[in-house]
């Protein structure tokens, strides 16, 4: 069976912990080289994770005629700067969510991508592909709690290390909306099957590393709303409810879901909760098949890039409000 030969841009450790291990275990995709600006550590990685080839650049790996897919983990400001150089060289792009640092610049790869019509681009939000995710999907729009009313989320984590990507302003994209705060936006947007109509945030900057360490925000969607905090100081949680006219639903592990061990969901009806198990599954894996096949089969990604700007466009609105109090 065909497997594309994919490329890893930087050797972050969100790339050798969690996508090395999925992608190993991909049926249509294998990971065949890796890049660092320090050749010795690419070197050093691709070792440890049995990747054929290590670069000492990133445009080295690029330049490898062998090479099919690009996945990029970069930080977040050198999203859109090397998915554009990685199209450049003819490679399809996975590329780590949020896909840019603005509207702009997530219009700006948008735009790129489509003078390579023959190129895929998706923005890796991981959860959506999860069985999990489709089942409530699936469940809402076949109204099983009965018309959608209120989405409420909750996602901390504690890192206060200053050197840490996402406690550095200096750089751009800090901060725990731009992280995580991220999917909150974009699991609303994928339930309600919509884009709201107006937000109103709120946030609490670190005094030292000057990114938003605790956020809230409202989505109206018109026929609904969705609320979220999420959290870059605050004790580790992650949870989902989707509240309907007649029902609600629940996802225990919404976004970081164990790949060792069952997911579950509740669903609440007329006074009877019912538990959903889903099989053991890695949503990375399933990602780079999904994306993969989406490549060998030329048919559209389960994720097109339209909606990673449409996602970007909340995620700016949400910083509008904060800074000036208002809905945005």
């Amino acid at each position: 069976m065909k497997k594309l030969r994919w490329g890893i841009l930087s050797t972050s450790k969100f790339a050798l912990n969690k996508i090395v291990p999925a992608m190993q275990h991909c049926q249509y995709a294998e990971i065949t080289a890796i890049a660092s600006r320090d050749k010795a550590r690419a070197s050093e990685a691709a070792a440890i994770n049995g990747i054929a080839k290590s670069y000492g650049s990133y445009q080295d790996l690029l330049d490898d005629s062998e090479i099919d897919v690009i996945y990029n983990p970069m930080p977040n400001h050198l999203h859109v700067p090397w998915s554009v150089k990685a199209l450049h060289a003819g490679k399809h792009v996975l590329c780590e969510k949020p896909i840019g640092l603005s509207t702009t610049e997530a219009q700006q790869l948008l735009d790129e991508s489509k003078r390579h019509p023959d190129l895929k681009v998706m923005e890796a939000f991981m959860y959506r592909h999860h069985p999990q995710w489709q089942r409530t999907r699936e469940l809402v729009q076949d109204g099983a709690i009965g018309r959608l009313c209120t989405i409420q989320s909750f996602f901390s984590y504690v890192n206060l290390d200053a050197e840490n990507i996402r406690n550095r302003a200096d750089i751009g994209g800090g901060g725990g909306i731009m992280d995580i705060g991220c999917y909150s936006i974009s699991l609303s947007r994928f339930i309600f099957d919509a884009e709201p109509v107006r937000v109103m945030g709120i946030a609490e900057i670190d005094p030292g590393f000057k990114v938003d360490r605790i956020a809230s925000a409202i989505l109206d969607f018109g026929n609904g709303t969705s609320t979220f905090t999420c959290g870059t100081q605050v004790v580790p949680y992650q949870r989902v409810n989707i509240f309907g006219t007649d029902g609600r639903i629940e996802l225990e592990i919404p976004f970081n879901a164990p790949p060792d061990q069952p997911s579950r969901i509740w669903r609440q009806r007329e006074g009877r909760i019912d538990e959903i198990v889903f099989p053991v599954c890695d949503q990375y894996t399933i990602q780079g098949d999904l994306f993969s096949e989406a490549i060998m089969n030329d048919t559209p990604v389960p994720t097109p890039l339209e909606d990673a700007v449409a996602n970007m466009k909340v995620i700016d609105a949400v910083f509008q409000s904060v800074k000036t109090g208002a809905w945005a």
